[in-house]
């Protein structure tokens, strides 16, 4: 409970990083079990374009798949360039090989 008139700080940069909770919090996993998060909001706040943007996702993630299937990072996952700040914890870029189809 937060009293009435403090001042509560929202730090989006933590969100889904808590290693009590999540195990490995730095590492990307899409089939992590544990999907409570404020990505779109929650409750009377939640995203109405929510389930849009999961298909929007979806598709685009299925077409690049099939068409590159050998898609790999150029580069070793602990060497990505990371942007770490109060505001946000996101890649500064994702280098990666196409290969060949």
């Amino acid at each position: 409970m937060v009293p009435a008139g403090d001042t509560v700080l929202l730090c989006p940069a933590s969100a889904h990083r808590d290693p009590s909770r999540h195990p490995d919090p730095d590492r990307f996993d899409i089939g992590r079990r544990d999907k409570a998060h404020l990505a779109l909001g929650h409750g009377l706040h939640h995203c109405l374009g929510a389930p849009l943007a999961r298909l929007q996702i979806r598709v685009a993630l299925d077409v690049i798949i099939r068409t590159f299937p050998t898609l790999a990072l150029s580069l070793p996952a602990e060497k990505l360039p990371w942007r770490r700040t109060f505001r946000s914890h996101a890649l500064k870029r994702l280098s990666v090989t196409l290969g060949t189809r």
